[in-house]
């Protein structure tokens, strides 16, 4: 369930003589040919000539050449305008253009190269018998534009000049122009609302709803790094991937990737080696060699890789032998940490971990190849850091890192607790500083700071509120509402109900469901509420999503099939025990033609995906066919067997056999 992408169409309006006089009938191949095939593909359509408001039409029309996702051209005629609508194309984007034409005797030079895609006229009008092809040939030539997005550049401007650069679309906005950027501020401020809550889920959903394609690429960038730091490495890795489809060479994608790869290869269960994370920061940096980031990730890579041959090992000899024996994986982690830091003197990333390895190194090795590079990146850190205004904690961490190997132990107990006094609650950083601590710790590096300085950060971490709760899993519920007594086909007839209740009840109790999991699920009268009951009944977590507000949800799913007020007071039963989120008020309106119930569907499996791929099991109660509209079960059942397989399917066929 995407929103529609945005099309533009740059072609002769009304009726224009041909070179042989024939009058053409552009409006027609606009309403019959042009329309059809762009919806088919998925567009929403734009013409100059429908902007019905009063103001500068070229600053409209400027707009719409710059930010549509697609811009398609019918070059028929030697139309001025269009011509001049498709240069300035040419000249604000390299990709996302498509020709089209009726016939025309010669192909102008500018253009004659280039692919067209070529339709059928019989005497101005279009040609009845090849209609149906000619639509079905511009639907797939504008599904294939998009899909090649990141390949040839369609505009000889940029495919001419390869140095040349796309202008940044988001600055060139003119005034109030074209409801596009009311549409983006209203989506942007529900991303930035979705963000400052930690609602994952809710930035997967209006990244599919973005009006144009380069805010859904930006919005699942969010998504991804949003997902790397709840530590659901799995999908994040999905999502950066579907990102990287659009933008391969995009360096902060390219870094979540390898951040991802990386952190999922200490997995056993997820089958990503070390070496895949490797090759992936090779690839791309055989092709940008100066990206200091990435060096540094690279470096982490290795590093990685070398603590996991030691750490595990309960004697203290065993685990420095073992360190030792791995040495060459501790030097090549230094060596891409310190290109890092030669690519970029003010990146304190690399530069502290360079210095902290090459410490290391020696205490390990009692090799003294690094002494100089040492002194020298602690001057270096230190006077980065402390030249700057403001520091946050990850820099003053940093500079009680730096003491911790060239200082005293005032000056680490000075760094350190200026470092968890900004760090406030924050648990994931207190906990990283620590964990840094246990590592020199276990190799026995410096005992007479390293130990202080653990006991400092144990004691912040003691102070701190209860973590957030963590699920140990996740159950996403879909299923069939209670047959209207009108219906003509029995799916679940009230009469069923014991059935379909003893049949929930043993299926949990078969899961072992119990308080340490989390339900999602919608709250229609009928399984949902059955499904619902039943965990609520063995201590789950409920958290309960509703497509519309709730008098709403009522009227809709809920009192129709209620002839007894039975549905609507255990529905309010249930919400008094539940975390209850209403769409509308989280994601704000529908966008057009887009279903609420499928939108919701798509709310509850995108929320239950981020806490995890490995966390999720889909139950459903499912006849195994198509539902009565759209946001049906077989669309939930589909997308969580692809990515997990933890499907658990209950037929309401054979539970309701005589």
């Amino acid at each position: 369930m995407n929103a529609k992408l945005h099309a533009f169409v740059a072609m002769p309006f009304g009726q224009k003589p041909d070179a042989d006089g024939t009058l053409i009938d552009f409006n027609d191949i606009y309403i019959h040919l042009i329309k059809p095939a762009l919806d088919q593909a998925g567009f929403e359509i734009f013409r100059a000539d429908e902007e019905q408001r009063a103001g500068e039409i070229r600053a409209d029309m400027f707009q719409e050449l710059l930010i549509a996702d697609l811009v398609v051209a019918d070059l028929t005629l030697d139309n001025p305008n269009v011509w001049y609508e498709l240069g300035v194309r040419h000249a604000l984007r390299a990709r996302g253009i498509l020709l089209i034409q009726g016939p025309r005797p010669y192909q102008p030079f500018d253009i004659y190269t280039d692919r067209k895609v070529c339709y059928h006229l019989k005497q101005g009008k279009l040609d009845p018998e090849l209609l149906n092809n000619d639509i079905a040939a511009i639907t797939a030539s504008a599904k294939a534009t998009l899909a090649a997005w990141h390949g040839r550049k369609i505009s000889p401007v940029y495919a001419l000049l390869p140095n040349l650069s796309e202008p940044n679309w988001k600055s060139l906005q003119v005034g109030n122009v074209c409801e596009f950027w009311q549409k983006h501020g209203e989506w942007e401020k529900q991303i930035k609302l979705a963000q400052k809550d930690g609602h994952i889920g809710d930035i997967l959903v209006l990244a599919d709803e973005a009006p144009i394609s380069a805010l859904r690429h930006e919005a699942t960038l969010i998504a991804t790094k949003a997902l790397r730091n709840a530590e659901a490495f799995g999908y994040a890795l999905e999502k950066v991937e579907e990102f990287l489809k659009n933008e391969p060479d995009n360096p902060s994608a390219n870094h979540e990737k390898g951040i991802c790869l990386q952190r999922l290869s200490l997995l056993k269960s997820s089958g990503i080696t070390t070496a895949k994370a490797r090759q992936h920061y090779d690839n791309y940096l055989h092709k940008n060699k100066t990206d200091s980031e990435a060096w540094g990730l690279r470096g982490r890579v290795d590093k990685d890789a070398w603590e996991a041959n030691w750490i595990n090992h309960d004697n203290r000899n065993e685990r420095i032998n073992a360190a030792k024996a791995s040495s060459f994986l501790l030097k090549s982690a230094i060596e891409s940490y310190f290109k890092g830091v030669q690519l970029d003197l003010r990146n304190y990333f690399p530069a502290i971990n360079s210095l902290t390895l090459m410490v290391i190194y020696r205490h390990l090795l009692s090799d003294h190849y690094y002494d100089e590079q040492i002194d020298t990146l602690a001057k270096l850190i230190s006077f980065n850091i402390n030249s700057r205004t403001e520091k946050d904690f990850w820099s003053l961490a940093t500079l009680g890192d730096v003491a911790l190997l060239s200082g005293t132990l005032s000056d680490v107990t000075d760094a350190y607790g200026r470092a968890i006094a900004e760090a406030g609650n924050n648990r994931f950083k207190l906990s990283s500083t620590r964990k840094q601590l246990l590592l020199l710790d276990a190799l026995g590096i410096e005992p007479k700071y390293v130990k202080p300085a653990i006991k400092m950060f144990d004691e912040a971490l003691e102070k701190l509120p209860a973590a957030s709760w963590i699920p140990k899993r996740v159950l996403l519920f879909s299923g069939h509402m209670i047959d209207h007594p009108d219906r003509e086909q029995p799916r679940f007839p009230a009469a069923k109900e014991p059935e379909a209740k003893a049949a929930i009840a043993g299926l949990m109790d078969e899961m072992d469901v119990g308080e340490n999991d989390l339900v999602i699920c919608q709250a229609s009268a009928g399984s949902d509420i059955l499904f619902l009951e039943a965990c609520r009944d063995r201590g789950a977590r409920l958290n309960i999503y509703l497509p519309f507000e709730e008098p709403i949800f009522i009227k809709e799913s809920i009192a129709p099939l209620d002839s007894n007020n039975n549905w609507r007071s255990r529905f309010l039963e249930l919400k008094s025990g539940s975390s209850v989120r209403v769409m509308p008020n989280s994601l704000g309106v529908s966008p057009a033609g887009v279903n609420a119930y499928e939108r919701c569907n798509l709310w509850t499996l995108y929320t239950a995906l981020s806490h995890g791929l490995a966390k999720v099991h889909f139950v459903c109660l499912w006849n195994g066919k198509g539902g009565d509209g759209p946001g049906g079960t077989a669309h939930m059942y589909k997308e969580v067997e692809r990515r997990t397989g933890q499907v658990h399917w209950l037929n309401p066929e054979q539970l309701f056999q005589e």
